[in-house]
């Protein structure tokens, strides 16, 4: 019992609530950016679209396009685990 009064986050939250999300508003966005050298667009088009894929941003605008149900949502994140576990099978059994 004296564990619980002491335990401030115990006291706080209701029984079973499920931990809070980062909502969409309270995420932070670092600009990308990119220099032009020499008077080169092309070249620094095609740096920012390399540095816009490393950041995931083409998959996440592939994704929010139209409205994905909390169920498929669940389905699609299980179906993209199971295709790392098998990928991390995979190299382990190469690394043999």
């Amino acid at each position: 019992m004296s564990d619980l009064l002491n335990d401030t986050n115990a006291l706080d939250k209701p029984k079973g609530e499920r931990p809070h999300r980062a909502s969409a508003r309270s995420v932070e966005f670092r600009p990308i950016e990119v220099t032009v050298q020499d008077g080169n667009v092309n070249r620094a088009l095609s740096m920012l679209k390399r540095k816009m894929a490393a950041e995931g941003i083409y998959k996440e605008l592939r994704k929010r396009r139209f409205f994905e149900k909390p169920s498929e949502e669940k389905k699609r994140r299980n179906r993209e685990a199971e295709r790392r576990r098998k990928k991390a099978v995979r190299a382990s059994r190469e690394k043999i």
